[in-house]
């Protein structure tokens, strides 16, 4: 196991568009990381922008949205869409929404998507956090029984 391969992984988990969908599988067929190595690396690399964005997207909204530029617009485009998409499953649900969004491991969910959300329905960070950690290590959890299926699915296949 190279200490590069397991940065790699937890850089990889840290991206809002892969997070544990690209860094765990990454991981186990790319790198052959261990599953007991890559799920608790890619957990903890998506987690850290959890802990900067859920403190910060309040301050980090304010200063964008005082005056006009593209990245404010961008910031009230997500807001909306998050409210449109998640908003009747917040008001059924409550911050238990907030495991179910982060848990499922589809596009547009995961803990990015589940930091904004926390922003988007007020849920305060010393709540927030907890919640989208208990998501992450669902989503792990599943991310990497589907990897380790198609493993052995294709070792299976390839082989017979």
């Amino acid at each position: 196991m190279e200490l590069s391969h397991v940065l790699l992984t937890f850089a990889a988990a840290m991206t809002p568009v892969g997070e544990l969908r690209l860094a765990i599988p990454l991981a186990l067929l790319t790198y052959d990381l261990d599953w007991y190595v890559a799920l608790p690396v890619a957990a903890l690399g998506n987690m850290v922008p959890v802990l900067i964005l859920v403190p910060g997207l309040r301050r980090i909204s304010a200063i964008l949205l005082s005056f006009p530029n593209p990245a404010g617009r961008l910031l009230l485009w997500q807001q909306e869409r998050v409210r449109r998409v998640q908003g009747p499953r917040f008001e059924k649900y409550g911050s238990l929404a907030l495991v179910i969004l982060v848990a499922i491991p589809l596009p547009m969910t995961g803990a990015w998507t589940g930091s904004l959300a926390s922003w988007v329905f007020g849920i305060p960070p010393r709540r927030a956090i907890p919640l989208i950690a208990i998501g992450v290590a669902i989503a792990g959890v599943v991310v990497t029984a589907v990897a380790l299926s198609g493993i052995g699915l294709g070792r299976i296949i390839l082989v017979d």
